[in-house]
């Protein structure tokens, strides 16, 4: 006895599938650098957005440091500068 035929695949089939099994090759690899993209740009953004608030914390420490112990405030950015106080503390130490 003989071993019996192997079905005979239609052709069209097997290019569908072939075809399948590519394009989602294909998908799955343009999905993963997107997400990758993504997730670097998620990280950068942490990274910026923590010296940022690292700077902003700086500055109030600065500035806490460098206010003369009268509560005058010397700079002239800062919102509570005020030039009739500085003026009026100048002419007092000098």
């Amino acid at each position: 006895m003989s071993a019996p035929a192997a079905a005979a695949v239609n052709p069209i089939r097997n290019v569908a599938r072939w075809s399948a099994l590519a394009a989602g090759l294909v998908y799955g690899y343009v999905h993963h650098n997107t997400l990758t993209t993504l997730e670097h740009n998620r990280a950068e953004q942490k990274k910026i957005e923590h010296r940022d608030h690292l700077i902003a914390q700086a500055k109030v420490e600065w500035t806490k440091i460098n206010t003369p112990t009268g509560g005058v405030v010397t700079d002239p950015e800062s919102p509570n500068f005020d030039l009739e106080k500085v003026l009026i503390h100048l002419s007092e130490t000098a």
